[in-house]
């Protein structure tokens, strides 16, 4: 097995470094990318810079601001310790494999060591041609780059696992869609940017050596627990299988929907990423698609955890070679290991929905307490957030029934639900005010609503930057009450709703 630490190119104590680069994949085989400096672009201009995820990369958000920091984030210039790539990577897109896709759009500039020890990458999207484009001019319009900063860092705020958005600058250029638009550049952050689809590409190639390169080299950044197993592929198999199930369990809980749930947007490190056309729901529909692309509802909200587990089993598919050591028990032993994804997944999932209700104890029927609300949610347009925020204060008083109820087209279908969530609040021995406390850490006020997102891609597009510098702010604290931000936790107007979300490509 390959140790990480040994590709590690680490600088020296007594070198200054703006960014404290410590490359390692940039070192495996030229199989699995390819080495490209970002394009330049035009006049850039930054436009937002996370200082508190700076910070902790070790990384000082001053020179992010710099001249000097503004080139590396736009592709400008190449910082010290930088080695740029473009991964390699396949992957099955709705369904249909397509055996070269890759960083059409993206270049990878190195990997950092943060304050607690652990490896990132940092990576700009938007950056410029690769031989992984097909087609594609490589650049971004600055309204995904929006919606993909918005996103990430609000799903870091409310504790889902999930690339980080470091900074977005503007081009100076325009990139051509359906029209003209503003152009800008992302910088991500991510525990790393390795894929089911990354596996998919050696797979499919027969190409065991690397294969295995790769599988040693995930291991050891992500699961290196698994080195001592007796099956070392199967336990990091198993490790992915958990971490995804419980990745699925979470976007449910909150009422996100992914998209584009591609194997090669499927990270092993069992991070959200890939934010395209993602959105939250507002009035609870299981159903709901958002993507334009979606046509036949394969990434629904309720079809996410399948659409997870299939992808996991193309993942399984890729490993055969080395499960096993590649021998008749591979598949056996695959096939017993996807099984339990459905147990991880549902443990989670029903951990999650009681911490929601109120509830502590584990007690027989509380999974179908939870669908039934749900169910009920559907049946009258109750808003996903509200009503579980709302669910707070009735925990705590029945007074706070009122403001459920008026969340409901019929309140009748609350209180019959509200009678048997009563009774199963009276078998726990929590005091009411506790209750309260812990269902409001996890159940929050404020969501990146799709309305609001748009809102502040159209200011930004018209060079008003005010809107989502605000809205950033707001949904960094997502269950805190912020009374003077209280309309955005409101769902939108009819006027205001959005049907529809793009992936910008």
């Amino acid at each position: 097995m390959s140790q990480l630490a040994e590709k590690s190119c680490v600088t020296p104590a007594d070198a200054v470094a703006p960014i404290p680069f410590d490359n390692t994949y940039a070192r495996m085989p030229e199989a699995f990318y390819e080495r490209v400096k970002p394009a330049a672009v035009a006049a850039p201009k930054l436009l937002r810079v996370n200082d508190a995820l700076a910070r902790q990369l070790r990384i000082d958000p001053a020179f992010l601001k710099s001249p000097e920091g503004v080139a590396v984030l736009s592709g400008n210039g190449i910082a010290p310790g930088s080695d740029p790539i473009a991964q390699a990577y396949a992957g099955h897109q709705f369904g249909s494999f397509v055996p070269q896709l890759g960083d059409g759009r993206a270049v990878l500039l190195g990997e950092v060591v943060d304050a607690a020890g652990k490896r990132f990458d940092i990576q700009l999207k938007g950056s410029g041609q690769t031989r992984f484009s097909r087609r594609g001019d490589g650049r971004a319009a600055l309204g995904p780059v929006i919606r993909e900063y918005v996103v990430s860092e609000a799903m870091a705020a409310l504790g889902i696992p999930t690339t980080r958005s470091l900074a977005v600058v503007l081009t100076g250029e325009q990139v051509m869609r359906e029209r003209a638009l503003p152009g800008g550049i992302l910088t991500r952050v991510a525990s790393s940017h390795l894929r089911v689809g990354t596996f998919q590409y050696f797979a499919a190639r027969g190409d065991v050596e690397n294969l295995r390169a790769l599988a040693d080299y995930a291991i050891a950044r992500h699961y290196p627990d698994a080195r001592s197993a007796e099956d070392p592929y199967l336990a990091f198999y198993d490790a992915v299988v958990a971490a995804l199930a419980r990745l699925s369990a979470r976007w449910m809980l909150v009422g996100f929907i992914h998209g584009v749930l591609n194997t090669d947007n499927t990270a092993i490190g069992g991070e959200t990423i890939d934010y395209g056309p993602c959105a939250f729901i507002d009035a609870y529909r299981p159903d709901k698609v958002f993507s334009s692309i979606d046509q036949f509802g394969r990434y629904a909200f309720e079809n996410q955890p399948a659409a997870v587990g299939w992808n996991l089993a193309r993942f399984a598919e890729a490993l055969l070679p080395l499960i096993a050591d590649g021998g008749e028990k591979a598949i056996e032993r695959a096939n017993a290991s996807i099984a339990a994804f459905d147990d991880h997944f549902n443990a989670a999932y029903l951990a999650g929905m009681r911490r929601k209700l109120g509830l502590v104890r584990e007690v027989e029927g509380d999974l179908e307490l939870a669908s039934d609300l749900l169910t009920r949610m559907a049946e009258n347009g109750a808003d996903f957030t509200l009503t579980f925020r709302a669910l707070c204060g009735a925990a705590a008083d029945a007074k706070g029934d009122a403001e459920v109820r008026g969340l409901f087209t019929d309140p009748a279908a609350f209180d019959e639900w509200a009678g048997r969530w009563r009774e199963r609040l009276s078998l726990e021995e929590q005091p009411a005010g506790m209750r309260r406390s812990e269902m409001l850490s996890v159940n929050p006020m404020f969501i990146p609503r799709n309305h609001r997102i748009e809102a502040a891609i159209r200011d930004a597009e018209a060079g008003r930057f005010e809107t989502f510098h605000e809205l950033v702010e707001v949904l960094a604290h997502p269950f805190d009450d912020q009374p003077k931000f209280a309309d955005y936790a409101k769902p939108p107007r009819p006027e205001e709703e959005v049907r529809q979300t793009f992936c910008g490509t």
